[in-house]
C-alpha cells in the first residue's frame, strides 16, 4: 500500500536495502538515520508534496462514514416506535443494532482488496454495498413478516460497509497528508462514523413520533400507520443521501495524489501474510489493541440500544436521543481537536490516552451509580444522566483517532489499513459477543452498565503498561532530514 506513485523500478531502491524502518526504529543511532538519508533518491528526500484536493478526498470519504453510521444506528433511538409500526421484539432491536459488528466478519478481505487493489475499489465497493442495503429497506410491501427480513438484509449489507470507512482513515491520511497533517485527518475520518450515528439520535426521535406511554408529544397521531410512514420518510432521506454520496464517489475520488506527501507514504510496507505475522508476534501491539478494543467495543453496543438502557429509569425516547447524541458529538469534537494537539506536539499519544480514559472510567462510574440509585442514594436526575453519558462519550470517542495512530507508529512498516482492521475487528467482535448475551439477558440491564467503568479501568491499566515508539515518525522527521 502506499507504492503506486512510480514503476517496480523506480519504488524498489527507495529505501536501500535493509534500510526501511523496523519496529525498533526509535533506537536507531543518527549515524543509521543519516545512511539511511544518504540512501533515499533526491526526490524522496525533503518534506514531500501535498495537494489541495486532498481535503475533498477527505470529505467524500467522511461522508461516506457518516452516512454508514447514519443507517447504522436508524434503529435503536426509535427502538419503541419500531416495535409498534413494524412489530419488532427486543431481540429484533439488539439484532438490528448487532448487524453492525456481524459486518466485520468479512473485515479481513476488505482489507486484502485495500492492500492489493488501493483506495478507489475499496471504497467503490463499499458505497455500492450502502446503497443497496439502504435502498433494500425502502422497498414498498404490506407484509410485516417480509418487511423485517428486508430491513434486516438492508442493515446487513450496511454493515458490510463499516470494515472499510473506519480501517481505511489511517492509510487516506498517510496516502494523502504530510506528517504534520495525519493525525488531524485520521481523526476528521474516523470521526465522522461516529457524528453520523449521532445525528441517527436527533433525526430518529424528532422525525419519528414516540408510541403512547414514552412521550405525550403527538399524542392524537401516533397510530401503527402514521408511526409507519415516518419511519419510511426517514429511510428514503437516508436511500436519497447514500445514493448522493456513491454518485460522488463513482465521478471523482482518486487512489492517489500524483507524489506522495513524506517519506513514510512512499515507503514499501510489509506483504499481507508478513504484516498479520508481525502483529500476532508483538505484544506490545497486543497489549494496546485490547485497551482499544474491550471498552470501544462495550461502548459501541451500549450506546447502540441506548433508549433500552435509560427506559427503566423513565426516560423518553426524545431525551434518550438528545443524551446519546451530545455524548458523541461531543467525543468528535474533542477527538478532532487532540489530534491536531497531537499533531502540534508529537510523542505525546500515550499521555494523551491516559488523560481521557481517568476521565472514562470516573465518569462511567458515576452513570452506573446513578442508575442504582435506590441503592447508592446518589441524584437520579435529567441533568446527572446528561453530564454522566455525555462526559464518557467525549472521553471514549475522542480516544478513538488516537488510538488508530499509536497503533501504526507501533507497528509500521505494517500497512495502516490491516494494523487498523485488527483492531477494530477485535472490538467488534467484543461488541457482538455483549450484544449477543443482550438478546437474552434483556430484561435487567445493570450488569451491561457496570461494563463500562470495568472495560475503562482494565484499559486504563493496559496502557499504563505500554511502552510507546514512533516508528513512522522517526523517519519522517529524521531521515527525511
Amino acid at each position: 500500500m502506499g507504492t503506486g506513485w512510480s514503476s517496480e523500478e523506480e519504488r524498489q531502491p527507495l529505501l536501500g536495502s535493509g534500510l526501511g524502518p523496523a519496529p525498533g526504529a526509535a533506537r536507531r543511532s543518527r549515524e543509521a538515520a543519516a545512511a539511511a538519508a544518504a540512501a533515499l533518491p533526491a526526490a524522496a528526500q525533503g518534506p514531500g508534496r501535498v495537494y489541495g484536493r486532498r481535503w475533498l478526498v477527505l470529505l467524500l470519504f467522511s461522508l461516506l462514514g457518516f452516512a454508514q453510521g447514519l443507517v447504522w444506528n436508524t434503529w435503536g433511538p426509535i427502538q419503541n416506535s419500531a416495535r409498534q409500526a413494524y412489530g419488532f421484539s427486543s431481540w429484533d432491536i439488539a439484532l438490528l443494532v448487532l448487524w453492525g459488528p456481524i459486518g466485520f466478519l468479512p473485515c479481513f478481505a476488505f482489507m486484502w482488496l485495500l492492500d492489493k487493489r488501493g483506495l478507489r475499489i475499496t471504497v467503490l465497493l463499499t458505497s455500492f454495498l450502502m446503497v443497496l442495503g439502504a435502498g433494500l429497506r425502502c422497498i414498498p410491501i404490506s407484509d410485516l413478516m417480509l418487511k423485517r427480513r428486508l430491513i434486516h438484509g438492508g442493515q446487513m449489507l450496511n454493515g458490510l460497509a463499516g470494515p472499510t470507512v473506519t480501517n481505511a482513515a489511517p492509510f487516506l491520511s498517510t496516502t494523502w497528508f504530510s506528517a504534520d497533517e495525519r493525525a488531524t485527518a485520521t481523526a476528521i475520518a474516523s470521526m465522522l462514523t461516529y457524528l453520523g450515528g449521532a445525528c441517527a439520535f436527533l433525526v430518529g426521535p424528532l422525525l419519528v413520533p414516540a408510541p403512547n406511554g414514552t412521550s405525550p408529544l403527538l399524542a392524537s397521531e401516533n397510530s401503527r400507520a402514521h408511526i409507519r410512514d415516518r419511519i419510511e420518510n426517514v429511510l428514503y432521506a437516508e436511500f436519497g443521501v447514500v445514493c448522493l454520496l456513491f454518485s460522488a464517489t463513482l465521478a471523482y475520488f482518486p487512489p492517489r495524489p500524483p507524489l506522495p506527501p513524506s517519506v513514510a507514504a512512499a515507503s514499501q510496507r510489509l506483504s499481507y501474510r508478513q504484516s498479520f505475522c508481525r502483529l500476532l508476534s508483538n505484544l506490545r501491539f497486543l497489549m494496546i489493541a485490547l485497551a482499544y478494543a474491550i471498552p470501544i467495543g462495550v461502548f459501541a453496543g451500549w450506546s447502540g440500544v441506548l433508549d433500552l438502557i435509560l427506559t427503566p429509569v423513565h426516560v423518553s425516547q426524545v431525551d434518550a436521543g438528545w443524551i446519546g447524541f451530545w455524548s458523541l458529538v461531543g467525543g468528535c469534537v474533542v477527538g478532532i481537536a487532540m489530534a491536531r494537539f497531537a499533531d502540534f506536539i508529537r510523542g505525546m499519544l500515550k499521555l494523551i490516552l491516559l488523560l481521557l480514559f481517568s476521565g472514562a472510567t470516573l465518569s462511567s462510574t458515576w452513570f452506573t451509580l446513578t442508575c442504582l440509585n435506590s441503592i447508592t442514594h446518589l441524584p437520579l436526575t435529567t441533568v446527572t444522566l446528561y453530564a454522566s453519558c455525555i462526559l464518557l462519550g467525549v472521553f471514549l470517542n475522542s480516544s478513538i483517532p488516537i488510538f488508530f495512530e499509536l497503533f501504526v507508529e507501533t507497528v509500521y512498516p505494517v500497512p495502516e489499513g490491516i494494523t487498523c482492521g485488527v483492531v477494530t475487528f477485535l472490538s467488534n467482535m467484543f461488541m457482538g459477543v455483549l450484544l449477543f448475551f443482550l438478546t437474552f439477558y434483556h430484561t435487567e440491564l445493570s450488569w451491561f452498565n457496570w461494563c463500562l467503568p470495568g472495560s475503562c479501568l482494565l484499559s486504563l491499566l493496559l496502557i499504563l503498561c505500554f511502552r510507546e515508539s514512533y516508528d513512522r515518525l522517526y523517519l519522517d522527521v529524521v531521515v527525511s532530514v
